[in-house]
């Protein structure tokens, strides 16, 4: 295709050092840039912080912006900064990503830029939000619905929540799962050999369930070391909380950067504990698959969508316990299990994510789409109902030996979604006694 003048608005940016959007921009932004296309990422800068700012990455132009240094209004505050410049530097298709930033999009539209919008997930039920910020999420889905172009979704589960609530088409666009095998050299700067730990990487909110692994691992008899990676900004209190639940087992290393390190942790722990559950398809855990670890995640659809019949589930503390259990009683089963994880993370190619973006700032640029929206009318869904208590998850799956290779994950799949019903994601429900804002 000729060359596309593309926009990248609402992350924080590149260098990817945050989360899956950035991760997302940086792997697709490079490879179109690659192909020749002019990529243009706007990058939040922190004032003060003394950071770089480069003014390119990897081929992509970076535009630095500063952003409200307060939690309710971060985002929306930079994306706006960042829609006034684009205003004044035009491009042929703008990629928003966060719903979040959707009351922006008349303004792209009435400046007939072609743009589509990356919903990521059920933003409105994560717990660090009260009410009026979930009302905001609620009411900014609704608003993206009604101003995009096109609807961007990360997992069918994301993509089936928008196609029962608002009768709305999206476009399936994942995110890739390296496949990485790197060397154990790294290990022994943290005093841990191969396969002799289980292994933790989430930022700390509560709705990936970072207390939970560690409440159930302190309460199991587990003989290997929980590692615990992640941090977050705004979540003092719920930092401590997990912390207090803690062990001398349990090792918090905080954020961590260096990607070589970590690609080993992963590649090399006994078992790799996922706890997100309101998001979509998440890249931590695809790296972990890519790394071939053994998984052990929340039990919701995103996470089954992913790891299919190589994962052991949890929901309660106690599950954590048990799977942990059965992961160090069977070394073979639970290498098996990460081999099988592998043979999944091959579907999940950032080529071929590429080449869904590619073709859909094509689409964009020469207006090749609908020209009537969804109205954003919302209707009823499963996601509204209120959560039940959470019951021990079904035991894992097993392995079969010598199973083949699954079909590739397909990049883009066609505007009209396949039927089916998205379960809402199950929430721990905490005494108010924890302190953890709701």
């Amino acid at each position: 295709m000729n060359r596309t003048s593309i926009a990248m608005v609402g992350t924080r940016g590149v260098p990817a050092r945050y989360g899956g959007f950035e991760t997302a921009v940086e792997e697709v932004g490079r490879r179109l840039a690659d192909r020749g296309h002019r990529v243009v990422v706007y990058c939040r800068t922190t004032p003060g912080s003394g950071a770089e700012r480069p003014a390119e990455h990897l081929g992509m132009e970076l535009v630095h912006l500063p952003a409200a240094r307060r939690r309710s209004i971060e985002t929306l505050s930079h994306s706006a900064l960042s829609v006034r410049h684009l205003l004044a530097h035009r491009t042929d298709a703008a990629f928003v990503f966060n719903a979040a930033n959707a009351p922006l999009l008349p303004a792209l539209r009435a400046a007939r830029i072609p743009v589509a919008t990356h919903v990521d997930g059920l933003e409105w039920k994560r717990a660090k939000w009260g009410g009026a910020g979930r009302r905001y999420y609620r009411a900014a889905e609704a608003l993206a619905v009604r101003w995009s172009d096109v609807l961007i979704a990360d997992a069918q589960g994301i993509a089936d929540y928008y196609r029962d609530a608002f009768a709305a088409p999206t476009t399936l666009l994942t995110y890739g799962a390296p496949l990485i095998a790197p060397g154990a050299h790294r290990l022994a700067e943290l005093g841990l050999e191969p396969g002799g730990y289980h292994l933790v990487v989430a930022r700390f909110e509560p709705e990936n369930h970072v207390d939970v692994v560690v409440e159930g691992y302190a309460a199991s008899d587990a003989a290997k070391p929980l590692v615990v990676v992640g941090s977050a900004p705004y979540a003092d209190e719920y930092t401590r909380h997990v912390h207090a639940l803690a062990d001398h087992r349990v090792r918090f290393l905080g954020g961590l950067w260096d990607q070589e390190l970590l690609d080993q942790l992963y590649a090399h722990c006994c078992t790799y504990l996922h706890g997100h559950s309101v998001g979509g398809t998440n890249p931590s855990l695809l790296r972990a698959i890519g790394a071939g670890a053994a998984v052990t995640a929340f039990d919701v659809d995103f996470n089954r969508e992913v790891v299919r019949d190589a994962g052991r589930w949890f929901r309660t503390p106690q599950d954590v316990a048990r799977e942990l259990a059965a992961a160090e009683a069977d070394p073979e089963g639970t290498r098996r299990a990460g081999e099988r994880a592998r043979v999944h993370a091959a579907r999940y190619d950032w080529d071929a994510v590429a080449d869904g973006y590619e073709e859909l700032a094509r689409r964009l640029a020469a207006r090749d789409v609908p020209a009537r929206r969804p109205s954003g009318r919302r209707r009823p869904t499963a996601a509204d109902l209120p959560v039940p208590p959470l019951s021990s998850a079904p035991a894992a799956t097993p392995v079969p030996d010598g199973a083949g290779p699954l079909p590739p994950v397909p990049a883009v799949t066609a505007a009209a979604t396949p039927a089916g019903t998205a379960r809402p994601a199950p929430r721990r429900r905490r005494p108010e006694a924890e302190g953890v804002s709701r």
